[in-house]
């Protein structure tokens, strides 16, 4: 493999999108599960995308392009594997057949539970979560990062394999089912290490010159012995003779106290996030002394948002840092799975936003652009410099980012109006009277499962071959047959299935003014779901109702109540690309204000059950604990805006799902919501038992169906899922539904596990009924 000692700046990038152009790693893989498609067509799809994704980096001006960073289903996963740590319930599954298993640990069988799914850090991208235990026997498996490596060396390309580091791995796992909670899976760190340390080799063998190891858990707040613990793992690493040369990559903030354990280590790089709150690195770096006869990868173009780059701005931070490493290179932030793969397919857009955007393909232009003008200086790059300043000229001075009137509405806003008038007890008496629910009331999140002929319907739409009339005629008939199925199942609390609705954050953002819509900006959120997430560009109003009609439409067709649906300020900023030329407590509030006027169209409608969903609100907590009471004032304040102006009898729900809750117990309950649902099947019930302990006094459903595996749980599942449930929550508080919105599964299914759910339900209410206490 071709190698450099060059010291002049070079631009590389940590990873990169993996679906495709087309998504043809997600149809791939779901044709695999269906039994379309083989395994052998399968690897060949994958290994065409690495291909090309390595063609096009290398033309754009990418001299160490990164191996191992493309991902089947998710890279933790992925590192589970390379460290041999597969939990025993799927070992056998493994063994019998690699990919099976790997599919297995992600999406579960009916005989062996999943991996648990949380997000990774404040990004709306989910990761496996790894299970440990004082039983875990690791063993290096380098078989995809080898392949991937010989694969590019193969092809000409100077490669960089890139595996998540230990000590990230150890901080991100939990106890495996079975292990004391407070098992600490860190103390196997004396087990891991030699893995690692056989990884390298066997990677230097295959002719890796670097490693990427990713330690993104040290941008957080880390203890005095978690440091400790850092400093042993590189300084043990770093020693080791048969190894390639060592980059270890953090992003997404600043490094902070881990800056000074890595500027001591003895490795040969280090990476430095240096957008948003990383831009705290600049000073953090000089006042340490630099990185003297390191490598610095310096994260300079925003590898999570879709906005150009200020070019010169960059250029001034990086000619800073020229001074404090022995060499400096030009990336993104961090990995550019978190964009989408090319703005110029955006052909329906106008041509004056189209020049704001950037995604991945255009960031890797700014990257090499930039490694260009510092290697060669300004004049190299006078052309794209004159291009860039014109593309930020424009975006300033357009009428889209600034409309008068919403922001002196916003302006206007008084503290009251962010507070119900009645107090939750007043409020809970008023909803069960009007309401009169069962014990252990049952519902679902909202969405029911989003068929091929819903799909079609809507492409046919967008593609001219149906008009209007025949497509709302094809939504109405869906809604029916979800209404009645319901009623069917004996579910208590109804929705009208969200058939309609492409994605719960686009199908608003298409309705609202400021927003903007991609036809191709798919992102990926976990394994093969892709969403879309719209463009925040400007100031936010809602020009008219967007959920009235359907809310009227269903609630016809029932005496049971049907829940108003709308996805919360927080969220539809968390899943959009938000705009960063202002503070984002100030579009927040934009949002809620319009938001705001949906809910009391909803009530006048005659909702009494409105359900404002927040899924996004613990994943965008900021990673550091100084940064997050100002993020939890803005967040909790522009949700109880929407939904406070609401009479005390209209019960407020809100959703969340897929996260790590304990951090926030003050904030969820500072959002005054009467009802709260959140994942709990995969995590066993932990949520009911953290909201226990903090003494949340309103209702919760915590979920009792795993709605990101094609599993069908079984009444007796959910049954001891809702004991666990009553052993923190007064049965008079719990209601009963799945962790989820049930768009992704399908229809035998959803029946099936929708119906063990009430059965559950059933049974435990008579087990109440008949207890001496009941």
């Amino acid at each position: 493999m071709a190698t450099s000692s060059t010291t002049t700046p070079q631009a590389t990038v940590y990873g990169y999108p993996r679906q495709g152009a087309g998504r043809e790693l997600k149809k791939a893989i779901e044709g695999y599960w269906a039994g379309r498609v083989t395994a052998e067509s399968l690897h060949a799809t994958a290994a065409g995308l690495r291909r090309d994704t390595w063609r096009r980096l290398a033309d754009a001006g990418i001299r160490e392009v990164p191996a191992g960073d493309f991902s089947l289903y998710d890279h933790v996963l992925d590192a589970t594997v390379a460290l041999g740590a597969i939990p025993a319930r799927h070992r056998a599954a493994v063994e019998a057949d690699p990919l099976d298993g790997y599919f297995a640990m992600a999406r579960g069988t009916q005989e062996a539970a999943p991996l648990e799914m949380t997000k990774w850090f404040d990004t709306n991208y989910h990761y496996l979560v790894p299970e440990l235990g004082p039983d875990t026997v690791f063993a290096a498996n380098p078989a995809k990062l080898v392949g991937e490596l010989r694969e590019a060396v193969a092809l000409g390309h100077t490669a960089r394999p890139v595996l998540l580091g230990p000590l990230t791995y150890l901080l991100l796992a939990k106890p495996a089912p079975g292990v004391a909670a407070d098992f600490q899976p860190v103390t196997l760190l004396d087990r891991l290490l030699p893995v690692y340390a056989e990884l390298l080799s066997d990677l230097r063998a295959a002719g890796a010159e670097w490693v990427q190891l990713d330690e993104p858990a040290l941008v957080q707040d880390r203890t005095q012995a978690e440091l400790n613990t850092a400093a042993r793992v590189y300084r043990e690493l770093g020693v080791l003779t048969d190894r390639p040369k060592i980059l270890v990559a953090t992003y997404f903030d600043r490094a902070g106290e881990a800056l000074p354990v890595l500027a001591k280590a003895p490795i040969e790089g280090v990476g430095l996030d240096f957008t948003g709150p990383g831009a705290a690195n600049l000073a953090d770096l000089a006042s340490v002394g630099g990185l003297p006869g390191k490598r610095l990868v310096a994260g300079v173009v925003d590898g999570r948002n879709i906005w150009i780059n200020d070019l010169e701005k960059s250029l001034a931070t990086l000619a800073t840092l020229l001074g404090l490493a022995g060499r400096v290179d030009v990336a993104a932030s961090c990995s550019l799975l978190h964009v989408p793969l090319d703005a110029t397919a955006e052909r329906d857009l106008d041509p004056q936003v189209a020049r704001w955007l950037a995604f991945a393909r255009q960031k890797t232009t700014e990257i090499t652009t930039l490694a260009r003008g510092l290697r060669e200086g300004t004049f190299a790059i006078g052309a794209e410099l004159a291009a860039n300043r014109a593309g930020l000229a424009s975006r300033a001075a357009s009428a889209l980012t600034h409309d008068p009137a919403v922001r002196a509405r916003a302006a206007a806003t008084a503290a009251e109006d962010a507070r119900r008038a009645q107090a939750y007890p007043e409020r809970a008496v008023a909803q069960r009277a009007r309401l009169d629910l069962p014990l252990l009331p049952t519902t679902t999140i909202g969405s029911f499962p989003q068929t091929t002929e819903l799909r079609t319907a809507r492409a046919d739409l967008r593609a001219g071959r149906i008009d209007d009339g025949t497509y709302q005629d094809r939504m109405r008939a869906e809604v029916r047959e979800v209404i009645a199925y319901q009623e069917k199942a004996g579910l208590d609390v109804l929705v009208h299935g969200e058939p309609e609705r492409n994605d719960m954050v686009q199908y608003f953002a298409e309705q609202l003014t400021g927003y903007l819509a991609t036809q191709h900006g798919w992102v990926q959120s976990y394994g093969t779901r892709y969403v879309r997430p719209p463009v925040l560009a400007g100031d936010i109003s809602r020009p008219h109702p967007m959920t009235v009609d359907w809310y009227r439409y269903a609630q016809d067709l029932t005496d049971r109540p049907v829940k108003g649906m709308l996805t919360g300020p927080v969220t539809m900023l968390a899943w959009s690309f938000v705009r960063d030329d202002q503070p984002i407590g100030d579009t927040a509030r934009q949002v809620a204000l319009a938001l705001r006027d949906e809910v009391t169209d909803l009530e006048a409608a005659g909702a009494a059950v409105i359900q404002v969903d927040e899924p996004a609100l613990r994943e965008t907590l900021p990673l550091r604990a100084a940064d997050r009471p100002g993020y939890l004032d803005w967040a909790t304040e522009s949700f109880r805006l929407s939904t406070s102006g609401v009479r005390a009898d209209t019960q407020i729900h809100t959703h969340m799902c897929y996260a790590e809750f304990g951090e926030i117990m003050v904030a969820i309950d500072e959002l005054d919501a009467d009802v709260i649902s959140l994942e709990a099947a995969r995590s066993h019930m932990q949520v009911a038992h953290e909201l226990a302990g903090a003494g949340y006094p309103r209702e919760v459903g915590p979920g009792v169906y795993d709605i990101h595996s094609p599993r069908v749980p079984s009444t007796a599942e959910a049954v001891a899922l809702l004991r666990k449930g009553l052993g923190a929550i007064p049965a008079g508080r719990l209601w009963v539904n799945p962790d989820c919105g049930l768009k992704t599964r399908g229809w035998p299914e959803t029946r099936n596990s929708l119906e063990h759910l009430v059965a559950a339900a059933r049974q435990v209410r008579q087990e109440l009924a008949d207890s001496p206490t009941g």
